[in-house]
């Protein structure tokens, strides 16, 4: 029988890749009903994407921002580079106030992703960046939000500053005191936690002892929070303790920035006396002034802060701060701050030495290239890279005999010399 062979062609089919899709969700202040509405809108916007056919969910990319400006918001940024990364076809975002205030940035980030052919929609708006009437839909739209934010600020400062003129306070929270819509009233326990930080002070205690003192016993701040160096300093230095108010010291830089500048004459202060039952008299609040001045001039250093080139660089991955620099008997070691001020309780992550940290670097290579590092547990440094990439590595703990300084190991020779001796004479 004979076998018959015939040639066939495939037609070949292209298989449409699913469109990588992102979402941006922002809110523009850190009380609990606004990260509320944050983690609602991460919720709303995965379900979104995971839900529907033909996209590929990427993430939503979330920041908790004071400001709408794009240098200011730390996942705002590795969105953009995610998208510079070739990782996302499409954006999606609620609003164009939420994407960003000002026309002039909305515009250069809109013009760069179009340029990557990275598509931003924006719900609200229902406008594709990527179309060809986009741009000028947005530039109206965004100059409109833009004025709207310009005339609610002004509306807020005029308010805020209408208070100012009849003896009101711009914050209706202190510890020690609730505002009633007309003055402060004072909160009996709270108050007795303020007067004691003042004694303190005063009985010679320094700031770091306070604070550890106030959180070994349990006391947390007037917003639930354990006591940092700064929230005892803010306390020390606040004349509304008084029973007077000095009101606008500080102003906001424009509705953009909304960078808090301290006023130095640039707008009026107001001086209001007893507008409300004091806690500290004003004898108390002087002392501590003068004693607070006295002790920053006399441990104040001539020289200058020495920057190293891991200084601002590497975050503790537990508790999100960053790492400094520690000189030690045993020698130089980066500690993340929280570890270094409240202690393994506070943040059980490891010191490290500059040496191994040095010789995890040299392994990579080209220190220009590292953006960041994250120190996590078990050794763990990860390294965000200048091209998107990212590279794990571990770090060696110092053996027990690099751990010796010169003096440690002619401490332990005096004690073994003189139990030698005891041992003979017994």
């Amino acid at each position: 029988m004979e076998r018959i062979v015939t040639q066939t062609r495939f037609v070949k089919t292209d298989i449409a890749r699913p469109k990588r899709v992102a979402a941006y969700a922002r809110v523009s202040s850190g009380k609990d009903a606004m990260l509320h509405s944050l983690a609602a809108q991460v919720n709303y916007y995965s379900k979104l994407i995971q839900s529907h056919s033909g996209w590929e969910y990427v993430g939503v990319y979330a920041d908790e921002a004071l400001t709408g400006t794009k240098e200011s918001r730390e996942n705002f940024q590795r969105l953009l580079a995610d998208c510079r990364s070739g990782k996302i076809d499409m954006v999606i975002t609620k609003s164009i106030s939420r994407f960003a205030r000002n026309t002039v940035t909305l515009l250069e980030t809109v013009r760069e992703l179009k340029s990557l052919e990275v598509d931003v929609y924006f719900e609200e708006q229902n406008i594709h960046s990527v179309n060809s009437d986009g741009e000028l839909m947005l530039t109206i739209l965004a100059s409109y939000a833009q004025e709207e934010s310009l005339s609610a600020s002004e509306n807020q400062k005029w308010r805020v500053r209408q208070n100012f003129q009849n003896g009101k306070p711009w914050r209706g929270f202190m510890m020690g005191y609730r505002y009633d819509g007309e003055k402060y009233v004072i909160v009996p326990e709270e108050a007795e936690t303020v007067q004691t930080i003042f004694k303190d002070y005063l009985d010679g205690k320094g700031v770091v002892a306070i604070m550890k003192r106030l959180n070994e016993e349990g006391i947390l701040t007037q917003q639930g929070y354990t006591w940092h160096q700064s929230a005892v300093r803010r306390i020390l230095r606040n004349y509304a303790y008084t029973g007077n108010l000095l009101l606008q010291t500080k102003f906001r830089e424009n509705h953009l920035t909304k960078r808090t500048l301290v006023n130095r004459g640039e707008l009026p202060r107001y001086h209001a006396e007893n507008t409300h039952e004091p806690i500290i008299d004003i004898d108390t609040y002087n002392l501590v002034q003068l004693e607070m001045a006295r002790r920053a001039e006399s441990f104040a250093k001539p020289q200058t802060k020495t920057e190293y080139p891991f200084t601002g660089l590497i975050t503790c991955a537990g508790c999100g701060k960053h790492y400094r620099r520690k000189v030690t008997k045993t020698g130089s070691v980066w500690i993340c701050t929280t570890y270094n001020t409240l202690g393994k309780s506070a943040c059980p992550s490891k010191a490290i030495p500059e040496s191994a940290l040095m010789s995890v670097v040299d392994e990579i290579g080209d220190f220009s290239k590292i953006t960041a590092i994250t120190a996590d547990k078990d050794n763990t440094l990860i390294f965000s890279l200048t091209n998107g990439e990212t590279i794990v590595k571990r770090w060696k703990d110092r053996s027990r005999s690099e751990s010796w300084t010169p003096e440690m190991r002619a401490a332990v020779g005096k004690k073994t010399k003189e139990r030698s001796k005891q041992n003979g004479n017994s």
